[in-house]
């Protein structure tokens, strides 16, 4: 896979890397006039294991756990219905929380369980999982009509290349991924000795090839 750390801004298209890209999107001028009262983390999200994907979201401060998991889910994660957790500060909120193990639910606001500079992480499904790695960069004045959680910026598509040929990824193979190798283009997908039924396509998150991820 061909790494990259180059994202798009969402408000004006401009291509940063990633550690620039922070310094630009709270500042960026075609995000609006601001609104003081509204408060809102700026968070950067990335893959724990593959930082190639990543995003930086505005959120309202006041905005839940439960909002933050869905959104993720949404856009990089939902296959199954799979249970999620987020660990923050050695303490686990998760979707189905059990009482048992000291767990806690997600419907506590941002605002009262985050601060500006901790990092934590998020996990979906517990058998084939993903981890994501969040970092809260700053809290700023929200702009007008914004949504309660936005994308300010994201990755852009890792150029992958097949195994076979060289030529652009579209598949990845479930069974061959596990030694590096069933990126394949659309041609080499056709022939491949694992059959079609072992394939989902290559897109842009960090749940590539996993379980039965689609894309969000």
């Amino acid at each position: 896979m061909a790494k990259t750390n180059q994202g798009k801004c969402s408000y004006c298209g401009g291509i940063f890397g990633k550690t620039a890209m922070k310094r630009h999107v709270n500042g960026c001028k075609s995000r609006g006039p601001v609104v003081p009262e509204d408060k809102r983390f700026c968070i950067l999200v990335q893959g724990k294991y593959s930082p190639e994907y990543w995003m930086y979201l505005s959120i309202s401060e006041t905005s839940t756990l439960a909002d933050l998991d869905d959104f993720l889910r949404s856009i990089w994660l939902e296959c199954c219905g799979h249970l999620s957790a987020f660990e923050i500060n050695r303490t686990h909120f998760t979707s189905d929380p059990n009482s048992s193990y000291r767990e806690k639910g997600m419907n506590h606001k941002l605002k009262n369980v985050l601060d500006v500079g901790m990092e934590f992480t998020h996990l979906y499904d517990f058998g084939s999982t993903t981890e994501l790695k969040l970092k809260v960069i700053s809290m700023e004045a929200g702009a007008k009509r914004q949504k309660k959680i936005e994308v300010m910026a994201k990755n852009l598509p890792p150029h992958i290349e097949c195994s076979e040929c060289g030529d652009a990824a579209v598949e990845l193979c479930c069974e061959c991924m596990w030694a590096g190798t069933g990126w394949l283009c659309d041609k080499c997908a056709k022939t491949h000795e694992c059959g079609e039924e072992m394939l989902l396509p290559v897109v842009n998150s960090p749940r590539v090839g996993v379980c039965g991820y689609t894309g969000g």
